[in-house]
């Protein structure tokens, strides 16, 4: 199911968050209204934690991890650290990454199993991620954009690319990642995904601005529904094509 929520008056929750199959990261700060709304969906089943990168907020665009590992910047202090490793599940590796390009969250976008990279990243970034994170590494653009973190989101169900990628492209990139993709906006037309929503394998958070149209293609490609959901709509479906049919007929 796709929640929508709102980090103080931003609605760009992506920024201030982050969401794996293993834990989720949010900035120290925010309303209690933010946290509550995370930890009723989440704290049953993974650790919600509240966090500062460098003594700052926006831990979502610093950070990239899934359920095998968490990468940090240069920036995250001793103590930071510790308190990530000391919070997150024993089998999640914390690891501190030595990159030119500091916002993680905007460079890297991966799942469990698969990992696309901004091109100029060093060569020494792109072993460290495939050797935490435990994936196969790629090079990409998206939609012509180097920033794939902010501009795709992912998981192992599906995922969604910037507006204007290419149906070439598309297909291209879901061949790397094995995984269904559609192009799509969050928060009323947003092309910047990875700022505006958090999403893991069964549940996804998005930004209040958010209409009801980009919440039902979320919770499409994401697989979110729940079965019962997915048998209304295709009932509500069939019965429209069949009162289709019967007018033409």
């Amino acid at each position: 199911m796709a929640t929508r929520c709102a980090f103080e008056n931003s609605h760009e929750i992506g920024v201030f968050s982050a969401l794996t199959n293993a834990y989720c990261l949010a900035g120290i700060g925010g309303s209690e209204n933010f946290y509550s709304v995370l930890e009723a969906e989440l704290s049953e089943h993974i650790p919600v934690l509240h966090a500062t990168i460098g003594g700052n907020r926006f831990v979502g665009r610093v950070t990239v991890g899934n359920v095998r590992g968490l990468l940090v910047p240069t920036t995250t202090t001793d103590l930071e650290l510790q308190h990530l490793r000391n919070s997150l599940p024993d089998s999640v590796v914390v690891q501190r990454v030595e990159e030119r390009l500091s916002a993680l969250g905007n460079i890297v976008a991966t799942n469990d199993h698969v990992a696309l990279i901004h091109p100029d990243v060093d060569r020494e970034t792109e072993d460290v991620i495939a050797d935490v994170l435990g994936v196969e590494v790629f090079r990409q653009t998206v939609g012509g954009q180097a920033l794939v973190g902010s501009y795709s989101k992912f998981t192992n169900q599906g995922g969604m690319v910037h507006p204007r990628t290419t149906v070439q492209d598309m297909e291209e990139l879901s061949s790397l990642l094995q995984v269904p993709l559609v192009a799509g906006t969050v928060n009323r037309g947003s092309d910047v995904l990875g700022g505006g929503m958090v999403v893991n394998d069964w549940c996804a958070f998005t930004g209040l601005d958010t209409t009801g149209t980009e919440i039902s293609v979320m919770e499409s490609i994401f697989k979110l529904q729940n079965q019962h959901q997915q048998n209304m709509q295709s009932d509500i479906v069939t019965n429209m094509r069949s009162s289709l049919i019967d007018q033409l007929s």
